[in-house]
């Protein structure tokens, strides 16, 4: 029996789903991220409470396992993830919220007694199928347990065609007839449509469809709410949904491409190839002593921060760095891509696990127009970012792309492991411009030389 009178139920679910929207709020800034996750939290925390106390439950010891199991996977999970890897459980957990919206759609099936509810039955099923094998191969992707190129085959496009022309014309006879062998088979062609969907895509195009499958469960999840007649879920699904469009829309704008272009632009040859051939052309390499000088005497230098940083981990020593730079009268700003990493806001999370001060970050508006009047830009583990080929290259995978203009700087120094390229897997002409010098080696084994010598200038 229920403990809660509806009224109280009805208060609990509108203070979960004001919880929600400030949490969205708070994420949108980071300043405010940690406060709005929190709310978050919250929210989730009073909307599960409330179920347990409002609905007529069965099945509870099996729910309580449930909610047990998946705590005591997730926790350590979550907690033991190192930064790099930050991007996957996100996928990972998205997919998963897909998954078990579909699950969920499956077992009601047999509960919706009108086409209304057998349709939305059958659009979580689809969107949640797709959302859950489409994660799936991100995270395979930014694993790399399979390849980060384009995974193409002859026919594909028509492949294509025919599984969603398939889902469609099943999802029909889902509606029609509310037969369990119908649901199933169309539950196979969603994940089909999902591997299909995002093997295609490569490089650096990884974000966006991280960001384009968040969309798609929070689709699922709210059309999960109809399904199980909980308002609830259809206020947090449509929040999930509608923040993850304008996500993928605005990610899509900030490289200068449109979604479908990401996503199907493979098969014609516009998504990025993924080379990983190293180049042999000659460079201007040079030594932390040397760059601690460059940086030392300068009068303004601007860091710019890449995927290479959080792999070796070098955040903190970048944070020290800035800060004896700082003290010997430097003025220090990061540049942040809005596509740096590979999530939205990679960045901004890693700077903000060393403490770096929100007021020394730069969006790519901001800084644009300042590094014509800066002495020298700090390139650490980045790449596509600022290669000029987004410029300059029409036929290029990343042209069009809004890049950070570090060229325009006095001199450029990158810290590079090697003369592989970035994750787009073209080659970067700045790296051979005359102004530009190289220090190769660990991000974080050569930040820590060039902190020694700054500190014995």
């Amino acid at each position: 029996m229920s403990i809660l009178a509806p009224a109280w139920t009805a208060l609990l679910y509108l203070v979960a789903a004001v919880c929600f929207i400030l949490a969205l709020k708070g994420l949108s800034s980071p300043r405010t991220a940690r406060r709005g996750n929190a709310i978050g939290a919250a929210g989730a925390a009073v909307a599960v409470v409330t179920v347990f106390l409002s609905a007529r439950l069965e099945n509870i010891p099996l729910i309580l396992a449930a909610i047990a199991v998946g705590t005591a996977l997730a926790v350590p999970v979550a907690r033991r993830v190192q930064m790099t890897q930050m991007p996957q459980l996100v996928a990972l957990f998205n997919g998963v919220g897909g998954g078990a919206a579909a699950l969920v759609a499956v077992l009601e099936l047999g509960h919706s007694g009108d086409s209304w509810g057998r349709l939305a039955v059958v659009f979580t099923m689809l969107v949640g199928a797709v959302s859950f094998a489409g994660s799936a191969v991100t995270v395979g992707k930014l694993q790399e347990l399979i390849s980060t190129r384009p995974l193409l085959f002859p026919g594909m496009p028509v492949v294509m065609v025919v599984v969603l022309a398939g889902a469609l014309t099943t999802g029909g006879l889902v509606v029609w007839t509310g037969s369990p062998g119908w649901a199933g088979a169309l539950l196979v062609l969603g994940l089909a449509a999902g591997l299909l969907l995002v093997l295609p895509v490569g490089g650096a195009d990884v974000p966006i469809v991280i960001s384009l499958l968040n969309a798609f469960t929070g689709l699922a999840v709210a059309a999960s709410g109809i399904v199980l007649g909980n308002v609830l879920l259809l206020v947090a699904g449509t929040l999930v949904g509608a923040s993850g469009t304008i996500l993928t829309k605005v990610m899509a704008s900030a490289m200068g491409r449109g979604v479908a272009g990401i996503m199907f632009g493979a098969f014609r040859g516009g998504s990025t190839a993924g080379s990983t051939t190293l180049s042999d052309r000659p460079v201007r390499s040079s030594s932390a002593e040397d760059v601690a000088v460059q940086l030392g005497y300068a009068q303004r230098v601007v860091i710019v921060p890449g995927y290479g940083l959080a792999v070796a981990q070098g955040q903190h020593t970048v944070a020290e760095l800035a800060t004896a730079l700082t003290a010997r009268g430097v003025d220090v700003v990061f540049a942040i891509h809005p596509v740096a990493g590979r999530m939205p806001g990679h960045m901004n999370v890693l700077l903000a696990e060393a403490n770096v001060p929100y007021e020394s970050l730069r969006e790519l508006e901001e800084v644009n127009p300042e590094f014509a009047n800066t002495d020298i830009v700090l390139v650490v583990g980045a790449n596509d970012v600022v290669n000029p080929a987004a410029k300059s290259s029409p036929g290029s995978p990343i042209f069009g792309m809004p890049i950070l203009e570090v060229v325009q700087a006095q001199q450029v120094v990158f810290l590079k492991r090697s003369m592989r390229p970035g994750f787009a897997g073209i080659e970067n002409e700045l790296l051979h411009d005359p102004k530009t010098t190289l220090l190769f080696g660990d991000a974080k084994d050569s930040l820590s030389k060039v902190l020694g010598a700054v500190k014995i200038l």
